[in-house]
């Protein structure tokens, strides 16, 4: 595969989000029971036996975040040690050994400094997005844990996700399941994002955005978006999440929380979100990593459509909650403590 464009080649003002061979990654092996240093390496190719569990039995799961360019021309990440306590917890879910958190989080920075020319100019919205990455490899073929893994870190410039402003946009709720709740549904874990294709695909050739999953035991209560979390805004200024044991713990829902409650004076809340309890909620929206938010504009279920706060224009204190998350990732609002740590280039 041919390595990306210079830096100095990019059309920063249109990036989109695609994978680029950016010339560093940080790659390490486990083996005979301990990690390895791990090192920058030039190849973008994973050298795998044909046995790998990730391959047959699903033994792979990843993590994603952002490298963001300040005012002043320095580079910094938003709240890595969560990626990094998120990534243990799925390993020990698949029974994976966890990569350690703080060389996580200097892979994560060593990747991020190796490749700093791709971090995209300030004000151009646009990021350098990182995905670590774990996988059980080796000659192996029955149903157990692999004793070999690879834990790998590669990066791609990716552009701002609302080129032309953010709009509402319109969700369908869907009669699969993304993830059991005694499954794997809190780990960030290839087989959940599998399961959600197929449903996806149907919602966009009917012309949604997305779909939103019930709960997969009665089918009554609200939990991901797509990919990402749901947070409903109420008339009385409460600002809720809907809390299940298979949903993926976000930790920019964990930030939006946080905000809502110190930095806009909402009632912040994780709890039950029936379906049929919609209008209690004035604004609506998903979140996640790749979006921050996406406004939902109407949510449509057993062919009724919901509408929030409006299908074309965004309410004002999700507008609020993303200035200000935005702004803390790109340097020009305070951050509480610990959510951003510096690369120094």
């Amino acid at each position: 595969m041919a390595k990306a464009q210079p830096a100095s080649e990019i059309d920063w003002e249109n990036l989109g989000f695609n994978y680029m061979d950016l010339p560093y990654r940080f790659l390490a092996h486990y083996q005979d029971g301990k990690w390895d240093d791990g090192e920058l390496s030039e190849d973008s190719t994973l050298h795998i036996s044909e046995g790998s569990t990730a391959l047959h039995y699903g033994q792979a799961d990843f993590e994603g975040l952002k490298a963001y360019r300040t005012k002043d021309g320095s580079i910094q990440l938003f709240r890595p040690d969560q990626n990094a306590k998120r990534m243990h917890n799925s390993c020990e879910r698949l029974l994976m050994p966890p990569f350690p958190e703080d060389k996580f989080v200097d892979a994560v920075k060593s990747v991020v400094k190796a490749n700093a020319d791709y971090v995209p100019p300030y004000g151009t919205g646009g990021t350098l997005y990182l995905r670590p990455l774990m996988i059980g490899v080796g000659g192996n073929i029955g149903v157990h844990p692999a004793t070999e893994y690879i834990f790998t870190i590669f990066a791609m410039p990716v552009g701002a996700y609302y080129k032309g402003g953010m709009t509402p946009t319109k969700y369908v709720t869907s009669d699969y399941d993304r993830a059991a709740h005694h499954g794997t549904g809190q780990a960030k874990v290839g087989g959940n994002y599998a399961a959600s294709l197929l449903p996806g695909d149907q919602a966009h050739k009917d012309g949604y955005s997305d779909v939103i999953y019930l709960d997969p035991v009665n089918h009554q209560t609200l939990e991901e978006v797509g990919s990402a979390n749901f947070f409903g805004i109420t008339k009385d200024d409460e600002f809720i999440t809907p809390k299940s044991p298979s949903i993926l713990p976000s930790i920019t829902k964990f930030s939006l929380l946080w905000l809502a409650e110190n930095r806009l004076g909402l009632k912040a809340t994780q709890g039950v979100v029936d379906i049929d309890d919609l209008d209690k909620f004035k604004e609506a929206g998903a979140c996640g990593t790749a979006a921050v938010i996406s406004p939902i504009g109407s949510l449509t279920h057993n062919g009724k459509k919901h509408v929030f706060y409006s299908e074309t224009e965004v309410g004002p204190l999700t507008k609020k909650l993303y200035d200000e998350l935005t702004g803390i990732q790109f340097g020009d609002v305070e951050a509480p403590e610990g959510w951003i740590q510096k690369v120094e280039v």
